[in-house]
């Protein structure tokens, strides 16, 4: 049969938001052939696709039976009864969709069990999801885990606890989905629930340059499990070339052949990857006895709710007669700092650009005692709607502006390739494309010493241990995360550090936020 790669996203536009919409992203041949191979574990039968979208999975399994000598049948359920078109046009034809449903997996499941379970299942993160549905998902989260999951957990979580639940005895599953589901707040009890009721045989993960989904801002990973018992090691691979035949190889092999360059693989014991995080890679030192949160405590930047209202220009804020006493020096997006230092020379060659660095900082004043030029911006505002917008709409009054201290130093929230920390000499406010990191201590020499910290390389190296991972190495870290940031114990030691550390053991004993600050 022809081989034909469906993958075909579109890297801007709104054809990629459509499929955002609906979190279809195609599987590509190579990975698809990879993930049949272990649920048919070259033998026939049933291959069932909870999420047959344009049938890359049932095209995979026709070629991998027909290359093992065996028969298989085909079954699945999909959602979107137009995708199945795509499936007609890259190669199957209307037998092999004859056994496939539409509808709804995940709250109307086949009432069957399977041996074989293959899926790509639509990526749908939680706050596309109706409250109604989240609601639904709630209770068979209870139902079949035995708790609720974190609301943070996206459709596609729920389709793999569904998927698990109708594995038969000694069947096999072959999920590919993003590394949040290793990472999230719900992460925890999933994995707590699928390591004790089922053994978890591989893992594998890809580097950015080997991405099955390239120009897509999420970290696959494919998950190989069987319904039996559960083992204490499991196998952890990491894919560095895309197009590889490695991968359908190893799978092949029954996981023996693993002298491939294009394929790293070494065995882990499970409790180690579910606490390092099975995206990422096995620790390979001994812990540090240091955290950042030891030194610092960090912050999310201010959320406006309305970037375009609150920050502005000089020349804006000059047009519109805003008092200088109403504004503060502020950043908004990470591309606009290129280096690791926020200086007065930022400030001046951003606002020579036309990048707007005054933020409009009110406090919860009557409106009336404000100067007669902030009362007409504000009636503009609300003429916009601002009020009723879902963030802006908590704070009372509407206008009444999050505020901070500016911090000594910032980090990039969503960093691509170049997470770094940022020194803010220029004293900005930061808005939430950073998080704001206060060191323990305000003296100088000990400020000095955290600052060799933060900008030591082996500091930066444990990003990925803490970070949630994305699409094209992207990391993004979290206040309370980053805070865990494991420190090398060198690095505290060059820097100086062990003996200040014992200053704040106690919790009563750090230095207190600013008066200013909302947590």
């Amino acid at each position: 049969m022809p081989r034909v790669d469906v993958y075909k996203i579109p890297a801007t536009g709104q054809t990629r938001e459509r499929l955002r919409a609906k979190g279809q992203f195609w599987t590509p041949d190579w990975i698809a052939e990879a993930m049949v191979e272990y649920v048919l574990a070259s033998k026939g039968g049933l291959v069932f696709d909870p999420a047959v979208g344009a049938g890359a999975f049932f095209r995979a399994a026709k070629l991998i039976a027909n290359d093992n000598g065996v028969r298989v049948s085909l079954a699945g359920i999909e959602i979107d009864p137009a995708v199945l078109t795509q499936a007609l046009e890259g190669g199957l034809d209307q037998g092999d969709l004859a056994s496939v449903t539409i509808g709804d997996f995940v709250l109307q499941p086949p009432p069957t069990k399977f041996s074989a379970i293959v899926a790509n299942p639509p990526y749908i993160r939680h706050h596309r999801l109706a409250r109604e549905k989240k609601e639904q998902l709630k209770r068979l989260a209870i139902q079949i885990v035995g708790k609720p999951l974190d609301g943070r957990a996206g459709l596609h979580v729920y389709f793999l606890i569904r998927a698990l639940s109708l594995l038969a005895e000694n069947g096999r599953l072959a999920f590919i989905l993003p590394a949040d589901v290793c990472e999230g707040k719900f992460a925890s009890d999933l994995w707590n629930w699928i390591s004790s009721n089922f053994c978890l045989d591989a893992v594998i993960t890809f580097s950015p340059e080997a991405s099955p989904f390239p120009n897509v801002d999420t970290n696959p990973l494919i998950f190989f499990i069987r319904k039996s018992v559960p083992q204490e090691k499991f196998l952890w691979a990491r894919c560095q070339r895309s197009q590889t035949d490695a991968l359908k190889r190893w799978v092949r092999s029954g996981f023996k052949s693993t002298v491939e360059t294009d394929l790293f693989v070494v065995e882990r014991d499970l409790q180690e990857g579910l606490t390092t995080g099975l995206s990422r890679a096995p620790l390979t030192n001994h812990p540090s006895k240091y955290v950042l949160g030891d030194f610092v405590y960090v912050m999310r930047g201010v959320a406006t709710g309305a970037n375009e209202f609150f920050l502005m220009t000089e020349t804006q804020a000059q047009k519109l007669g805003i008092p200088s006493d109403y504004l503060v020096r502020a950043i908004a997006r990470t591309r606009d700092v290129n280096g690791d230092e926020i200086t007065h020379q930022t400030i001046e060659t951003l606002e020579g650009k036309g990048r707007p660095t005054l933020l409009l900082l009110l406090n919860g004043d009557d409106v009336e005692r404000f100067p007669t030029t902030i009362r007409k911006y504000l009636r503009q505002g609300e003429r916009l709607g601002l009020p009723t917008r879902p963030l802006i709409s908590q704070r009372k009054p509407w206008y009444r502006m999050e505020r901070r201290t500016p911090p000594p130093f910032l980090f990039a929230y969503l960093g691509r390739r170049h997470s770094r920390f940022i020194r803010n000499t220029a004293r900005v406010i930061p808005l939430t494309g950073f998080l704001c990191v206060y060191p323990r201590s305000n003296e100088p020499k000990y400020v000095e010493q955290v600052w060799k910290i933060l900008s030591h390389p082996d500091t930066l190296a444990n990003l990925s241990r803490v970070g949630k991972s994305y699409g094209d190495g992207a990391i993004k870290v979290e206040p309370r995360l980053l805070e865990r940031l494991p420190i090398p114990d060198h690095v505290v030691e060059e820097c100086g550090l062990p003996l200040q550390r014992r200053l704040f053991e106690r919790r009563e004993d750090y230095t207190a936020a600013p008066k200013d600050t909302e947590h």
